[in-house]
């Protein structure tokens, strides 16, 4: 009996531990959270200036120019932002006119910003950079520094949302037009002279940009005697020459010299040289160079730049051409070898058409002849730039006529057909001219 009690009674107790309620868990302490740091603004440019203290005098002009908004916008821009101690170098007073000239101001301010991030590495690849008024800053690189204008950078690429600021020494000061500078310099008072006459103030006042290769008052000295003078008496003269050094558009000297010529506003081109080191343009020197205009560029020149003659002006002021250049002018050939070209002109002076049968020139010149006349002149002319060293080597030329010519030496002299050539290599704008003792006629 007993052994069949015991595993009943274990069988119950299993049953009512298992119908039990379960035991209540000890409650747990809950897991704290590790505070939220809150997200940092992006900070503009504005912001930054403002926040850095450094920049009061700077955050107060883009206040009163209404120019918070703008630099506070989407951009990109990069500023060269000026310190306190910047403005202060300025005289004194200046600060003070500048707020109650808000246009002045506006435009100065412009004159720091430049459209898109541009960071200090690429800064320094740049000679020049467009500011925000449309006049560019020039940038240069001296003993390890970065310069803008006459600007020392002395902290780059404080970031900002929506650009990048460079922090600078100096106050950039746009610079004036360029006739302004070239009055006020006080080295230029001929050529601002000689622009007044010419009637070309306006013009060099204007929008632009232009790029002025500017002789000084000792480079006009150096003309001969009277020449300055019989100048401000010959106004298209004048003005030819003036214009002889103006060239559109603005080009920095790393420009200039990466050129072989210029085209000048006169309408000829000027040749770009490189001697010894030194640079030069229609054959004078360029002495200063990167003079900033707010509607340009100048450089300055040690010479008077004289536009070159073309094969009829060279022949005409020859005056041992006359006969030629009155045949050329009843042929109508005068805007033929006045064109770019460039010619080799076999050149008959006028004792060279004076050995011609008596009334032969004066029959050429009748209108029923002139196509006659045409044809001998152009058998005066070979297309290119042929120089004395290349004559000798060859045995003949074709001419613009299409017909040949012979060429011979014979002890030491040079002939073409039966002419001899007394006089080479009179370099002109547009060819050369060698000149002959006979007229040249075809078959």
């Amino acid at each position: 009996m007993k052994k069949l009690i015991l595993p009943v009674l274990l069988v119950v107790a299993l049953v009512l531990a298992a119908c039990a309620p379960a035991a209540t868990p000890e409650p747990t302490q809950a897991p704290t959270m590790a505070p939220v740091e809150p997200t940092p603004e992006p900070q503009t440019i504005v912001d930054i200036a403002v926040a850095d203290g450094r920049f009061t005098t700077l955050a107060a002009a883009l206040q009163a120019a209404d120019l918070v908004d703008t630099l506070k916008g989407e951009g990109p821009f990069t500023v060269f932002a000026p310190t306190d101690d910047a403005f202060a170098q300025l005289p004194a007073g200046t600060v003070e006119a500048l707020l109650a000239d808000i246009p002045t101001l506006s435009n100065i301010l412009l004159y720091h910003v430049v459209p898109g991030k541009v960071m200090a590495a690429d800064v320094v690849t740049l000679a020049s950079a467009e500011t925000a008024n449309g006049i560019p800053v020039q940038i240069k690189v001296m003993d390890g520094m970065v310069y803008i204008n006459n600007a020392k950078v002395v902290i780059t690429d404080v970031e900002a949302s929506n650009g990048v600021i460079h922090v600078i020494d100096s106050v950039l000061l746009p610079p004036k037009d360029i006739v302004s500078i070239a009055v006020e310099n006080g080295s230029f008072t001929t050529l601002a002279a000689a622009l007044t006459a010419a009637d070309l103030v306006e013009t060099l006042q204007g929008e632009g940009p232009f790029t002025v290769f500017a002789p000084t008052d000792e480079a006009f000295a150096k003309l001969p005697e009277g020449t300055i003078e019989a100048l401000l008496a010959d106004i298209p003269t004048l003005k030819d020459i003036l214009l002889y050094h103006v060239v559109d558009g603005r080009l920095f000297a790393a420009d200039v010299l990466a050129s072989e010529n210029l085209d000048t506003l006169q309408g000829k081109k000027a040749a770009i040289e490189m001697m010894d080191g030194k640079a030069y343009i229609g054959g004078a020197q360029i002495v200063i160079t990167d003079i900033l205009a707010s509607n340009g560029i100048i450089h300055v020149i040690d010479t008077v730049m004289l536009p070159p003659k073309d094969i009829v002006e060279t022949a005409v002021a020859d005056g041992r051409f006359t006969t030629l250049a009155a045949a050329l002018g009843a042929a109508d050939l005068i805007d033929t070898l006045k064109g770019e070209g460039p010619f080799t002109v076999f050149a008959p002076t006028d004792d060279a058409f004076a050995k011609l049968p008596a009334g032969t020139v004066e029959d050429l010149l009748k209108p029923e002849n002139l196509e006659t006349l045409r044809n001998i002149l152009l058998y005066h002319v070979v297309s290119g730039k042929v120089l004395a060293a290349d004559v000798v080597t060859l045995t003949s030329a074709t001419t613009v006529l299409g017909q040949d010519l012979l060429i011979r030496v014979e002890n030491g002299k040079v002939f073409i057909n039966d002419a001899e050539v007394i006089i080479t290599d009179i370099m002109t704008y547009n060819g050369v001219i060698h000149v002959i003792d006979t007229v040249l006629i075809p078959e």
